[in-house]
């Protein structure tokens, strides 16, 4: 099963490589801007993956966390025994 991080594990060199390949042998520009932009977009990749898309855990419910007074047996009033 391929996840949203497995793409952008595999995107980050292609971006790198096929990004400063193709600008280099299509339009004639330096390698050096060529992979500087190529760069550029695998930092952008990278910055989405932990920042915008952040992997984060499923919530857990905490074993010492005070129970709040509605899941509390104790929490309804006891009348007098009269």
């Amino acid at each position: 099963m391929t996840g949203y991080y497995d793409i952008v594990l595999g995107a980050i060199p292609l971006s790198l490589l096929g990004i400063s390949g193709s600008l280099t042998f299509a339009t004639d520009l330096a390698l050096s801007t060529a992979v500087t932009l190529g760069a550029l977009v695998a930092v952008a990749l990278i910055g989405h993956a932990m920042f915008v898309n952040g992997p984060v855990d499923a919530p857990s419910l905490r074993q010492d966390a005070p129970a709040t007074p509605t899941d509390s047996p104790t929490s309804t009033p006891v009348p007098d025994a009269e």
